[in-house]
């Protein structure tokens, strides 16, 4: 993906201009190159790149993973960590991440460059276009979600808020931006002893509830019926949740 924006965070000053220019005859822009994670999180909410390429040692309070942590967290940027580091620990911590990919550096000492130029282009090409296909897919899936005639809550495996459609809102009070990555009890609140989420999670795979009161933002009782249903993969694993409602008003 040509002119596609890096942000370049490395903490040894001569490797990071070997990956900026490295990058940049690749085709690739690079805003910025910062030596810190707190530099990275700022540059990442100031300039909004296309991906990061993070070191995992770094420098300072926070290092790479804690960074990207962060950055994942709080903006939808792919991360891929260059690193030299590949024992077992740091590379769980890494996983938690959940990031886009690794290019592992080359021992320091060498005279050519601290990374494979061929292997680092592929990973961004391929971290890019996979990146743009989940976007265009969840906004198909958020238009179809949307046109759903009832209010729907998705959730995932532990029961946090990652999507709800304009009827849910409403019915609710809650608006999408506040509600996600809430616990899902905590903006459909019922009242005591009506509902308890926790039973879906173990060996109920559907639950309906034909007529409870949902206590909503405003503080409204509302009447719903209500069907919760488990999201798994093939191989059964529950990976969310859909909640399915309507008022009965």
């Amino acid at each position: 993906m040509s002119n596609a924006r890096i942000l370049v965070v490395e903490d040894e000053r001569i490797t990071a201009e070997d990956i900026k220019d490295g990058l940049k005859s690749l085709g690739y822009e690079v805003p910025a190159v910062v030596h810190s994670g707190e530099d990275a999180v700022c540059k990442a909410t100031e300039l909004q790149p296309d991906l990061v390429l993070m070191d995992i040692k770094l420098e300072g309070e926070m290092d790479g993973i804690e960074a990207a942590g962060e950055i994942k967290k709080r903006f939808d940027i792919p991360v891929i960590y260059l690193t030299a580091y590949s024992d077992e620990d740091t590379l769980e911590r890494a996983r938690r991440t959940e990031p886009s990919g690794y290019v592992l550096k080359e021992p320091s000492g060498f005279v050519h460059k601290p990374f494979k130029e061929s292997e680092l282009h592929t990973i961004i090409e391929l971290t890019l276009y996979r990146h743009k296909m989940e976007k265009n897919h969840d906004q198909w899936l958020e238009t179809m979600l949307e046109s759903v005639n009832e209010a729907l809550i998705a959730t995932d495996e532990n029961g946090k808020i990652r999507f709800m459609n304009r009827i849910a809102e409403d019915i609710t009070g809650w608006i999408r931006e506040e509600a996600v990555n809430r616990d899902l009890v905590d903006v459909f609140k019922v009242q005591k002893g009506e509902f308890d989420i926790n039973e879906l999670r173990v060996d109920v795979s559907d639950y309906s509830m034909d007529r409870i009161m949902l206590n909503n933002k405003n503080g409204a009782k509302v009447p719903v019926r209500a069907n919760l249903s488990h999201i798994t993969d093939n191989k059964g694993n529950i990976n969310g949740m859909t909640l399915v409602f309507c008022n009965l008003t």
